[in-house]
């Protein structure tokens, strides 16, 4: 439709009365093309900008031109907030490694449009100073070789490091969570070899009240209230005593 035709194309010259049908065709479509720029540019804009805007502009470029202005940075802020931004990011190794790496290149194709571009080798880098502790051994691998990596081969090597890390640590897990099981395994028999069953404690019998005693069989009395039972258990034990030692009996004179 042409709508864009004031912005992409200058205005025709004016018109005279030796222009041709061609030209005067050319410069309707051309006036129609600036109207309407203009109806939806005063439109979409802040009402606070409209009136400050000079009535003097007349075409769709001057007016987008005037509105530049306004908006106007300062280049060289710009491009030490998207270095900073660049040299301190820092992958974590979570998250899509991919798309980490895509998101810095972003940010050196933006340095590139300040007229600040950044050399393949130093975004390389600058990439590999980003990645983690785990990846040291892939830093030192590349630091070894010969050879220098585009920033395509560098995300696929990257990618199949991350997953080579990523099967590493499920095996490790898995041999810790085994050896600790077995371990525990270990434990629990060694426990069960040392452990003995308590023995249940026989009770003594009690001797049944109004029957006879158990030491000279008369009825009347009870063993533990009988005298001579007492005198017994006594001979008993000097007679042990005196066998093992532990008493001497004084000699006769």
């Amino acid at each position: 439709m042409d709508l864009d035709l004031a912005l992409r194309v200058d205005s025709p010259p004016p018109l005279t009365d030796k222009s041709t049908s061609d030209e005067k065709r050319d410069m309707e479509r051309w006036e129609k093309s600036n109207r309407i720029c203009m109806m939806i540019m005063k439109k979409a804009i802040p009402e606070a900008f409209r009136g400050t805007m000079s009535d003097k502009i007349t075409t769709a470029k001057e007016f987008l031109a005037d509105i530049e202005k306004r908006f106007v940075k300062n280049e060289k802020a710009k491009i030490g907030t998207l270095l900073t931004s660049l040299i301190s990011m820092r992958y974590r190794g979570k998250g899509n490694i991919k798309e980490y790496i895509l998101e810095m290149s972003h940010l050196a194709s933006k340095l590139k449009a300040l007229k600040l571009e950044l050399s393949k080798d130093l975004l390389v880098h600058l990439v590999l100073i980003a990645l983690p502790a785990q990846f040291n051994q892939f830093k030192v691998s590349y630091n070894c070789q010969k050879e220098t990596w585009s920033l395509n081969e560098l995300i696929s090597h990257c990618v199949q490091e991350k997953e080579r890390l990523k099967q590493d640590k499920a095996e490790s897990a898995h041999l810790a969570s085994t050896s600790k099981d077995k371990a525990k395994g270990k434990k629990r028999k060694k426990e069960a070899a040392y452990t003995t069953p308590q023995k249940k404690q026989q009770k003594k019998p009690v001797e049944p009240e109004g029957t006879g005693c158990y030491f000279c069989g008369v009825e009347g009395h009870m063993k533990k209230h009988y005298t001579n039972y007492h005198a017994w258990r006594a001979k008993i034990l000097v007679h042990q005593c005196v066998y093992t030692g532990l008493l001497e009996l004084p000699k006769a004179k």
